[in-house]
């Protein structure tokens, strides 16, 4: 058997209407920030619970048309954690400002809220808690440490589409939320996408102005914006499949409820799972100190299982300036190591799923029947 990561062809469903409606934008021109990509906006705002949504061309640059949104600029400090992606980082690098890492927590992957409040300076402009994984950061603490020092928090949800916290939508809780629709994600383009949500009225002007090279109406430009337009093909691919988001979700959680029911009592841990929260799960991350030789074998068994973030900001090539050394943040470090993904898509068959589920098990059986390796954190 051979278990992929991804199909991408379950996403569509019935694609007639859809490839119709595709074909008809293309032999009329109904190309960028047509009534398409309204339509969008409004559908995934509501989906939200935001009263604003703008559609952006990926997660990078909501990520960084968001920070500039927020006046975020040189001489300022952003807080994020040093396990998350690359363009988190480079975001606030991009928007001019110095990026400020803490350690990940140990049992949530997230950001660690102690360190975070020890990293806060007078420069700190705002903090970017990042939904790992699909899992909500827990924010009330963040939001009242940022009232009390006045600061902003942007959510970085690009792995969360449908995630939930004390029965709200991520990204719908700071001040800003940013998504990616990379063809990777829960809710996914069949290309390059993202967007931006937020409750603020001039935020949501602001961010319209600077996606279309800050224009406030043709040829009326009236701040420094970017070219960074949501493609109409796209929204309508996106509007396509977002009915089907809560179902998928709901189908990952049961995938994830396997795994951790069939891999209980091996010497494997995973994310935390806390009673107030839905965890969107685009990934299900596994933890050992046997990483790499259990990925050999499930490749070697035809299971589609890969590392994620291998290398921890600090320790990345385009970051070197910035004084950060190994050891420094020794839980990212750790994590890089020891994580490994299982492949977790809605649509698995209980026969993938069984068969991810025993190779594992083939994997440690061999393992410890020779001896037991000294377990992991408890999650």
């Amino acid at each position: 058997m051979r278990v992929n990561r991804y199909d991408y062809v379950a996403q569509f469903g019935d694609v007639e209407e859809l490839i119709a409606d595709i074909r008809s934008m293309l032999l009329h021109g109904d190309y960028i920030l047509t009534r398409e990509v309204e339509r969008f906006e409004h559908e995934f705002a509501a989906s939200l619970g935001a009263r604003f949504v703008v559609g952006v061309n990926s997660g990078t640059d909501a990520l960084v048309l968001a920070l500039r949104t927020l006046g975020v600029g040189p001489g300022d400090e952003v807080i994020t954690h040093a396990n998350t992606f690359y363009a988190t980082v480079a975001a606030i690098v991009l928007a001019g400002a110095m990026p400020v890492l803490v350690d990940a927590d140990e049992q949530t992957y997230l950001i660690d809220a102690g360190q975070t409040a020890a990293a806060v300076t007078p420069r700190t402009r705002a903090i970017i808690p990042v939904h790992l994984y699909g899992k909500p950061t827990p924010m009330h603490g963040l939001i009242e440490l940022g009232e009390r020092s006045g600061f902003h928090i942007l959510e970085d949800a690009a792995q969360a589409h449908g995630a939930e916290i004390g029965g709200r939508a991520v990204g719908t809780i700071g001040a800003i939320g940013c998504f990616s629709f990379h063809p990777s994600k829960n809710l996914a383009a069949a290309g390059d996408a993202g967007a931006v949500a937020t409750d603020d009225e001039r935020y949501d002007r602001s961010l319209r102005i600077q996606r279309n090279l800050g224009q406030a109406s043709q040829n009326e430009h009236v701040a420094l914006g970017i070219n960074s337009k949501m493609d109409a093909i796209q929204a309508r691919i996106l509007r396509h499949k977002l009915g089907r988001l809560a179902g998928w979700v709901k189908g990952r959680n049961e995938v994830a409820a396997i795994y951790r029911e069939r891999l209980d009592g091996l010497p494997v841990t995973w994310q935390r799972v806390d009673d107030d929260e839905v965890h969107a799960y685009h990934l299900f991350q596994i933890r050992t100190e046997h990483r790499d030789a259990l990925l050999a074998h499930l490749t070697s068994i035809g299971i589609d299982a890969v590392t994620r973030y291998p290398t921890p900001i600090h320790l990345q090539a385009p970051f070197g300036g910035y004084g950060w050394r190994r050891g420094q943040f020794p839980v990212a470090e750790q994590l890089t190591s020891q994580l490994l993904c299982l492949p977790i898509r809605p649509a698995m068959s209980e026969a993938e799923v069984e068969y991810v589920v025993e190779g594992v098990r083939s994997f440690f059986a061999g393992r410890l029947s020779h001896s037991t390796p000294r377990p992991l954190a408890a999650p």
